[in-house]
C-alpha cells in the first residue's frame, strides 16, 4: 500500500506545522457540498492540511459553499489550516483594490459569516493597493489579532518594497506572500539568473521576491502552478510546450509519478520557504500531486526543466 509522506513547513509565529501543498478552492463555487467534502477529505488523507480561498472567488460563493460544507460535516473545519484573502473589490463591473482598515475589518467579518467559523488561521491581503495607508493595515491587523478572528497575516502578489513598507508599521510578522510561479512562469528566477544581460529575461519585474522571503522567513505560496501566462492555459500536454512536456513525462516515468508531481517538485525544490497551491477539483489529481514527495529533483533535472520551458542561461 502507498504510504503518504507529505512534507511540511513551520508557519507563522507559533510555527504551526502546515503542508507544502495547499488546496486552492477558487473553482469550487459551483460544486455541491458533497463534492467539496470529498475534495477536502481526499486532501486531508494525503496529508494536505492547508486550504486557501478568498472573498472574491465566485463573489463570495466559494466561501459560502465551504461554510455549508463545514455545517454539514461537523469536525471538518477543525482539521484544516484555513486561509482566506481580501482586498479585491468588484461592484457593478468595476474592479479595484482596497487595503483600508474599514474594508479589511468588514471583509473578514463577512468571510467568517460565510465560512461559518469564528476565525481564520491565516489572512492574506490580495492584490496590493497603491492608495493604502500602512497605519490602517496595522490597526486592522491589531484588532483582528486581539479579537481572535485572525491568527496569522500575510500578503499576496507583493514585491519586497511593498512588504517592507507594511512590515515597518505592523506588530505581527508577515507569514506568507502568495505569488504566481510555475516552471512556465519564471520571471522571479529569470532576473536572478540573467542579471546584467542585455535581453528581456534580465529585466527584474519582481524586485527579488524569493530572496527577500528567504531572508525574512516568509512562506512563498506559488499560485497557478500548472498555468502559463496569466490564466492562458495549462502547460502540461499543451502544444505550446512540447519540449517541456517531453522532459516532464520522462522524469515522471523514471520516478513512477505523474507529470503534475514533477511540476510541483520543480517549484518546491527552490530553497525558499516554498508552498504550492493546487487548484484542482479532481480528487485523483490531488492524490497524484501529493506524490511530489516520492522523489527529489536533482539540480541537473531542475535546470533541464527550466530551460525546456523556453528559458536560457547566460
Amino acid at each position: 500500500m502507498y504510504t503518504i509522506t507529505m512534507d511540511y513547513i513551520e508557519f507563522g509565529k507559533n510555527k504551526t506545522k502546515v503542508s507544502k501543498l495547499i488546496l486552492g478552492l477558487m473553482r469550487t463555487s459551483d460544486l455541491s457540498t458533497e463534492q467539496i467534502a470529498t475534495l477536502a477529505n481526499t486532501a486531508l488523507d494525503q496529508g494536505i492540511n492547508y486550504f486557501d480561498t478568498a472573498d472574491c472567488y465566485g463573489n463570495g460563493k466559494a466561501e459560502s459553499q465551504l461554510g455549508l460544507t463545514f455545517e454539514q460535516n461537523p469536525g471538518l473545519r477543525n482539521k484544516m489550516f484555513l486561509q482566506s484573502k481580501c482586498g479585491i473589490r468588484n461592484e457593478n463591473g468595476l474592479t479595484w483594490f482596497d487595503f483600508s482598515e474599514d474594508y479589511i475589518l468588514k471583509a473578514v467579518d463577512a468571510s467568517l459569516s460565510r465560512l461559518k467559523t469564528d476565525h481564520l488561521d491565516s489572512l492574506l491581503l490580495h492584490r496590493p493597493d497603491p492608495l493604502m495607508e500602512p497605519e490602517e493595515i496595522a490597526s486592522a491587523f491589531e484588532k483582528l489579532k486581539k479579537s481572535g478572528k485572525v491568527l496569522n497575516f500575510g500578503l499576496s502578489n507583493c514585491n519586497p518594497m511593498t512588504m517592507e513598507l507594511i512590515r515597518r508599521y505592523i506588530n505581527e510578522p508577515i507569514c506568507a506572500n502568495q505569488v504566481q510561479f510555475s516552471v512556465a512562469h519564471t520571471p522571479m528566477i529569470d532576473s536572478f539568473l540573467q542579471v546584467n544581460m542585455k535581453w528581456d529575461g534580465a529585466t527584474m519585474r519582481d524586485g527579488g521576491i524569493l530572496e527577500y522571503c528567504k531572508m525574512n522567513n516568509i512562506a512563498v505560496q506559488a499560485w497557478s502552478t500548472m498555468q502559463y501566462g496569466y490564466f492562458e492555459g495549462i502547460y502540461i500536454n499543451s502544444e505550446k510546450y512540447p519540449h517541456l512536456n517531453q522532459v516532464l513525462y520522462r522524469i515522471a516515468s523514471e520516478n513512477n509519478v505523474s507529470a503534475n508531481a514533477v511540476a510541483l517538485a520543480w517549484i518546491l525544490r527552490h530553497p525558499a520557504n516554498m508552498q504550492a497551491v493546487i487548484g484542482t477539483t479532481n480528487p485523483n489529481r490531488i492524490q497524484e500531486s501529493a506524490r511530489f514527495t516520492d522523489f527529489t529533483l536533482s539540480k541537473k533535472e531542475w535546470y533541464e526543466l527550466y530551460q525546456a520551458s523556453g528559458n536560457r542561461l547566460p
